[in-house]
């Protein structure tokens, strides 16, 4: 909601009635008020249009001002007095904080995946290199070393038959 203060450019007047008429106000104003407010609203997000509200103001005031003058009327006073949003706008508003919050939770997962998908590489790395020792182990101590395991064994299974 606006509250604007105007009146007429006195040397204008006889050129204001003939065009305009004598409700040359009715006529003009909201019809120039409202082209104003969208195209300065535009500007701005539904944040802004609060955290912004002296910038908005001056910025409706400004345009406004400029435009009023084509008609030969001066603005004394301009000011935002109510600022409401529409249902529509509201919905859209919080489809789109919704929307955001399922982008950041979409970036959350695919970052846990990728952590994931490191750990998972990073534990075949270290059972590659595992089996890499082993069999170097094996290639190393020869057919010793299966000697050794295959007495063990048979000294484990001759424990188990005496023990039965």
């Amino acid at each position: 909601t606006l509250r604007i203060l105007f009146r007429p450019i006195p040397d204008q007047l006889p050129k204001i009635y003939t065009i305009l008429g004598p409700d040359y106000d009715e006529r003009v104003l909201p019809s120039i008020t409202t082209e104003v407010l969208k195209a300065v609203v535009a500007q701005f997000d539904a944040g802004e249009l609060i955290t912004q509200r002296e910038m908005v103001s001056q910025k409706v005031s400004d345009d406004l001002t400029e435009r009023a003058a084509q008609f030969g009327v001066i603005l004394d006073d301009i000011s935002i007095t109510h600022l409401t949003f529409g249902k529509e706008f509201t919905q859209a508003v919080e489809m789109k904080q919704v929307a955001q919050q399922e982008a950041e939770k979409a970036r959350f997962m695919v970052e846990k995946a990728e952590q994931m998908k490191m750990a998972a590489i990073i534990s075949a790395e270290g059972d590659a290199e595992a089996a890499a020792l082993l069999a170097k182990s094996f290639g190393d101590s020869g057919d010793g070393l299966v000697e050794l395991r295959r007495i063990e064994a048979a000294e484990d299974i001759a424990y188990q038959m005496s023990r039965s």
